[in-house]
């Protein structure tokens, strides 16, 4: 794995945008397919489409899912004040204002537009972002990836594979996660939570990757392992109210199904939910979520053989 002392050494104060990216043949063994360097004066949007509103209408179901499905607060726009490129870094911004029936704005952006095929999606690589953010109650950065079609069923039939989550009160943790399973509400999901050493923050620049093989997914944090996830599945039988629970092995789809397609890449800033909690008077606005890069790789030899699921894991008795 590569070395992470040029990121030690150049790594700016919190609160500075500009960022010294390191270069990219470091990585020995990986050849880089798909970068975003953030090096223009806006964002490029032959790669990323940002979206809007406070949620998303549900095909499935036919109906509006507000919050996001998080009870998140936030409202979604492009606006300057919440999307901008500054100093070679995306700067994704947490405002608290009223707009749209929401107390707070921010950005999301994504590489794959409301209509038509994905920008950029992949199956199987190293995902990697080099990133910081504001702490404070309610905030929640992310960097994460879903599926670019719903190949196996609604979420989280289909899959999702989160890079990066930082819980704003809780600033010196990272999370990595995956989401699998059946549609809702027969979803199972792996979360592990990563300590950063030394009395290290996520208000600084650090990297942020996960290595994605054939039955196998890592996190990473500055080039050092501290996850790595080999159970999963996927059902895609639905009934009225959404998705089945499996009964038994015919009812899964096969290994490493759902994590065997392409994935597309998403970065937001969102406020409230599920997760973080709402936010406070203590929290800082408007906050934050800096990024000076987002890079994609794939293996040089090509991808590994496939892994075996985890032993002994049989999930249809686990949520039968």
């Amino acid at each position: 794995m590569w070395c992470c002392a040029f990121l030690t050494a150049n790594r700016p104060e919190y609160g500075a945008v500009s960022a010294d990216s390191p270069p990219s043949d470091l990585l020995a063994g990986w050849t880089l397919v798909w970068s975003d360097e953030f090096d223009g004066s806006e964002l490029d949007r032959t790669r990323w489409a940002p979206e809007f509103s406070n949620g998303f209408h549900d095909p499935r179901a036919n109906q509006w899912v507000p919050g996001w499905g998080n009870n998140e607060q936030q409202y979604y726009t492009e606006e300057p004040q919440n999307l901008s490129i500054e100093a070679g870094c995306l700067v994704i911004r947490a405002q608290r204002e009223e707009y749209e029936g929401c107390a707070f704005t921010s950005a999301r952006i994504r590489t794959r537009r409301a209509a038509g095929p994905p920008m950029f999606s992949q199956a199987y690589g190293r995902f990697e972002c080099r990133a910081r953010m504001t702490a404070g109650q309610g905030l929640w950065p992310a960097f994460w990836l879903l599926p670019s079609e719903e190949h196996y069923g609604g979420w989280a039939a289909s899959g999702e594979i989160d890079v990066l989550e930082v819980v704003g009160g809780r600033p010196n943790e990272v999370l990595g996660s995956i989401h699998f399973g059946a549609a809702w509400p027969y979803r199972d999901h792996r979360t592990v939570i990563h300590t950063l050493p030394h009395g290290s923050s996520a208000e600084s620049f650090h990297v942020y990757a996960v290595e994605w093989d054939p039955g196998v997914i890592r996190w990473f944090v500055d080039g050092k392992v501290y996850a790595e996830q080999r159970f999963w599945w996927s059902a895609s039988g639905r009934g009225p109210e959404g998705g089945l629970a499996p009964t038994g092995p015919d009812d899964l789809n096969p290994w490493p199904a759902p994590f065997d397609r392409p994935f597309h890449l998403i970065l937001n800033l969102a406020i409230g939910g599920g997760l973080p909690g709402a936010p406070d008077p203590s929290t800082p606005f408007p906050a934050e979520f800096v990024v000076d890069y987002v890079r994609v790789y794939e293996r040089t030899g090509g991808a590994l053989a496939l892994a075996a699921p985890a032993a002994g894991a049989v999930p249809y008795a686990k949520i039968g």
